[in-house]
C-alpha cells in the first residue's frame, strides 16, 4: 500500500482540501477491501467525512487533512487485517473505525487478530477494545469481574481463557458455576431428577464448551473431574486449588453467596465472575452480591473490575441499540422518581390541610 498526499486550497477563506492516494497492489486484497457488492466501501463512504473514490487498484481520499488521516489509517488497518488472513465483514469495519475514533493506543489490527483458541478452522478472539482489555485483565489478575450487558462476550471469553489455560497446563481443572435458579437455587420446586432440574440453568455453559472442545472429549473430561459444571450451592465448603473457576450470572447471587464463592479460592487458582447488574432476578428487596462487591473489594490488590458496555456487544447491531435504549429509559425513570420525592404535595406538607384555607 502506498499513500501520496496532494494538498490544495481554493482560496484564503475556503477550508483546505487535501487529497491522498492509496495503491493496493494485490487485487485479491482490493476485492476483500471493497466487500461483496461493494458493501464495505459503501459503509466507509457513509461513515467518513472525506470523499472516497476507487478506480482500479487506487483509492483516492479527498477532504479535510485530519479526516483524510483517519481514512488513511482505517484503510491501512483493514488491509493489514486482510494480510493476516481475515475476511472483512461490515461489523469488523465498524469496530475498527470505532477504535480509531476513540484514539486508543492499541491498533485495531492487533486487537482483532489476538487469538485465544482455534479449533477446526474457527478462532476465538476479542472483537472489541473493551473485550481485549477484559482478556488482558484475566491474564494479569487472580480475580476478575466482567460486568456488562448481554452480548458482550463476558462468559464466552472467560471460558475460552479457561480452556486455553487447561490446554497450556497452567491449571488442572475448570469449574463452571452459576445460580441454579434466579431467586436462591430452590431446586426442590422443579420437576425431575437433580440433573434434569439444574440442566436448563447450566445449558449455556455446556453450549460454549462444545464450541471450544471436541464434543467427544467433553464427557471424558467431565467424568474425570477435569471439567465440572455445577450450581453455585455445590461450591459451599470447598477449597479449589489449581483451578480456573467461572461464576456466571453473578448478579443473581446475594452478598452472602458472593462471599462464599470468592472464599473458595485456593492456591494456583484463578476466578472470573461475570454478570449484568441491569438484569437482577432476585426477589424484591434482595441486594445483588455483584452490585456491592465492587465497593467491598475496590482497594484489594490483584482484583480487577472490567466494565463492558454496549460498544462491546458483538451480536446483532440492534442488541447494542436495545441496551442503550433501556439504559436511557432506566435513567429517566430514576430521575423522575428522584424529582417526585422532592416535590412534596401541599396536603402532605401541611399535615393534610391546604395552605391558605380555614376550616
Amino acid at each position: 500500500m502506498t499513500g501520496t498526499p496532494n494538498e490544495s486550497s481554493t482560496g484564503s477563506t475556503s477550508p483546505v482540501r487535501a487529497q491522498t492516494k492509496i495503491s493496493v497492489s494485490d487485487p485479491k486484497i482490493m476485492v476483500n477491501l471493497l466487500g461483496a457488492k461493494d458493501e464495505i466501501l459503501r459503509l466507509i463512504e457513509r461513515t467518513l467525512e472525506s470523499d472516497v473514490h476507487v478506480r482500479g487498484n487506487e483509492i483516492t481520499i479527498t477532504g479535510d487533512p485530519a479526516e483524510n488521516a483517519t481514512a488513511e489509517r482505517l484503510f491501512s488497518e483493514l488491509i493489514e487485517l486482510i494480510e493476516k488472513g481475515e475476511t472483512l465483514s461490515v461489523d469488523a469495519v465498524r469496530r475498527t473505525l470505532r477504535m480509531l475514533q476513540e484514539n486508543t493506543s492499541e491498533r485495531p489490527a492487533e486487537v482483532l487478530t489476538l487469538n485465544i483458541l482455534s479449533r477446526r478452522g474457527r478462532t476465538i478472539r476479542p472483537k472489541t477494545l473493551g473485550q481485549k482489555h477484559y482478556v488482558d485483565a484475566i491474564d494479569k489478575n487472580t480475580i476478575v469481574f466482567g460486568i456488562g450487558p448481554a452480548g458482550t462476550g463476558k462468559t464466552y471469553l472467560a471460558m475460552a481463557k479457561a480452556v486455553q489455560a487447561l490446554q497450556a497446563k497452567q491449571i488442572n481443572r475448570i469449574i463452571l458455576t452459576r445460580p441454579a435458579v434466579e431467586a436462591g437455587e430452590r431446586l426442590g420446586f422443579l420437576p425431575g431428577t437433580l440433573t434434569e432440574k439444574i440442566d436448563p440453568y447450566l445449558r449455556p455453559l455446556y453450549d460454549a464448551l462444545h464450541d471450544m472442545l471436541d464434543p467427544e472429549t467433553i464427557p471424558r473430561l467431565m467424568a474425570a473431574g477435569t471439567i465440572e459444571v455445577a450450581p453455585l450451592a455445590y461450591m459451599r465448603g470447598r477449597t479449589l486449588n489449581d483451578a480456573f473457576i467461572i461464576l456466571d450470572e453473578a448478579q443473581n447471587t446475594t452478598p452472602e453467596q458472593m462471599k462464599m464463592f470468592l472464599t473458595r479460592l485456593g492456591f494456583g487458582a484463578k476466578i472470573v465472575v461475570t454478570g449484568d447488574v441491569t438484569q437482577v432476578d432476585l426477589p424484591g428487596g434482595t441486594t445483588s452480591g455483584l452490585r456491592v462487591v465492587r465497593e467491598i473489594l475496590r482497594d484489594v490488590e490483584d482484583v480487577h473490575f472490567a466494565e463492558l458496555s454496549s460498544s462491546d456487544v458483538v451480536r446483532h447491531r440492534l442488541v447494542a441499540e436495545i441496551v442503550d435504549a433501556y439504559a436511557r429509559f432506566d435513567a429517566a425513570q430514576e430521575q423522575q422518581a428522584a424529582q417526585s420525592v422532592h416535590a412534596v404535595p401541599g396536603r402532605a406538607a401541611s399535615g393534610g390541610r391546604t395552605p391558605g384555607r380555614r376550616r
